[in-house]
C-alpha cells in the first residue's frame, strides 16, 4: 500500500529573482472548487431553468440541484476546515 501523500506541499521557486515558496493546500483549493462549480450551477438552475421559461422541470434536475447543494456545503466546509487547520499549524512551534 502506498503511503499516503502528504496535504501540504511547498515548491520553491526560481525564476531569476530568487527562491521562494509556494505553500499548496489540496484541501482548500478542492473546497474552492466545490463551491465555485455548485454555485455557477445553483445561480444557472436557479436563472434559466426556475425563472425562465421552458419545459417542465424534471425530478432528475430537482436531485441535482439538491445534489449540488450538498457539494456547496461540503466545499465551504472544506475551506473552513483548511482555514482551521493552518491556524492550528502555526501555534505550533516548528
Amino acid at each position: 500500500m502506498p503511503a499516503p501523500l502528504p496535504t501540504l506541499r511547498r515548491c520553491v521557486c526560481v525564476f531569476g529573482l530568487g527562491p521562494f515558496v509556494i505553500d499548496f493546500d489540496r484541501q482548500k483549493i478542492t473546497g474552492w472548487i466545490l463551491v465555485v462549480f455548485s454555485t455557477a450551477f445553483v445561480f444557472y438552475f436557479l436563472k434559466v431553468r426556475l425563472l425562465g421559461t421552458g419545459p417542465v422541470i424534471e425530478r432528475k434536475e430537482w436531485v441535482q440541484v439538491i445534489i449540488s447543494i450538498v457539494v456547496l456545503m461540503i466545499g465551504t466546509l472544506n475551506v473552513r476546515l483548511a482555514a482551521r487547520r493552518a491556524e492550528r499549524r502555526k501555534g505550533r512551534p516548528e
